[in-house]
C-alpha cells in the first residue's frame, strides 16, 4: 500500500506540474485523484501531494520507459518517473544483469506491447451493458467486459486506444458514470509459454524491479 501511495503521489505531482493544481480544469490530475481514491489513499495525503507539487521549488519528475528481456527470454517493459535518470537506468540495468537478463533499446518491444486506455467502474444492476456498449462506440470503444475485483465484486472494464483516453473519459463523465480507475496500460499482443520454475525466476526479477521507488509499473507477457 505504501508503494502504491508513493507512485500515485508522483502521478499527482506530475499532473500538477503539467496542468495546474485544480482538478476541474486538469483532466490528468482529476484522473490521478480518482485512481488514488480507488486504493483508499487518504484525502489529506492527496491534498498534501497537490500542495507540495504546487510549490515553486518542488522536485520535477521525468517519465522514461525501459525495455528488456528477463531470464528465459521473457519481454519486460518498465515505466518510471524519476528525478535522477542516471540513477534509475543504472538500477534497472543492474537488476536485469544480476538476474541473467538484458536491457534493450527503447522501442524494441513495440511489437509485443500496445498502449491502451483502460477504465473500470462498478457493474450496477441498473446498468444495461449491451446498451452501454453501443453508446460508448463514439468514445472509441474497442472492448467492454466484466471482471471481478479483489473483493469479488463485478467491475465493468472499458478499453480504447491510447489516443481515445480523453474522449472516453469525457463520455463516461457526461453519462454520470463514476469511474473507479482510469489508466494507460500496456497490453501484450502475444504470450510467452514457460515452465513454472522458469516463471519463478522471472517473477523474482519483476519483484526486485517493483521495489524500486522510481518504478511506476512493470509489464510482462508470460502466459
Amino acid at each position: 500500500m505504501a508503494v502504491q501511495f508513493t507512485r500515485l503521489g508522483k502521478e499527482i505531482a506530475m499532473s500538477v506540474k503539467e496542468g495546474g493544481p485544480h482538478p476541474e480544469s486538469n483532466s490528468r490530475l482529476r484522473t490521478a485523484i480518482q485512481n488514488a481514491k480507488a486504493v483508499n489513499m487518504p484525502k489529506d495525503r492527496i491534498e498534501a501531494a497537490i500542495k507540495r507539487a504546487s510549490e515553486k521549488d518542488a522536485a520535477g519528475y521525468e517519465e522514461h520507459v525501459y525495455e528488456g528481456y528477463a531470464p528465459h527470454g521473457v519481454p519486460v517493459l518498465i515505466e518510471t518517473a524519476t528525478d535522477n535518470t542516471n540513477r534509475t537506468v543504472a538500477n534497472i540495468r543492474s537488476y536485469f544483469s544480476k538476474a541473467g537478463g538484458s536491457l534493450g533499446k527503447t522501442g524494441s518491444l513495440d511489437f509485443i506491447f500496445q498502449r491502451k486506455s483502460i477504465f473500470r467502474f462498478a457493474a450496477t444492476d441498473n446498468l444495461d451493458l449491451e446498451e452501454l456498449e453501443l453508446e460508448l462506440i463514439d468514445g472509441g470503444l474497442e472492448e467492454l467486459y466484466v471482471e471481478e475485483d479483489e473483493e469479488g465484486n463485478d467491475v465493468v472494464v472499458v478499453q480504447t486506444s491510447f489516443e481515445d483516453f480523453g474522449n472516453m473519459q469525457k463520455l463516461l463523465e457526461d453519462k454520470g458514470i463514476e469511474v473507479k480507475s482510469a489508466k494507460l496500460e500496456r497490453i501484450s499482443l502475444s504470450q510467452t509459454e514457460i515452465s513454472e520454475e522458469a516463471a519463478a525466476d522471472v517473477l523474482k526479477l519483476i519483484d526486485k524491479i517493483e521495489e524500486d521507488d522510481d518504478v511506476q509499473a512493470v509489464y510482462h507477457n508470460m502466459a
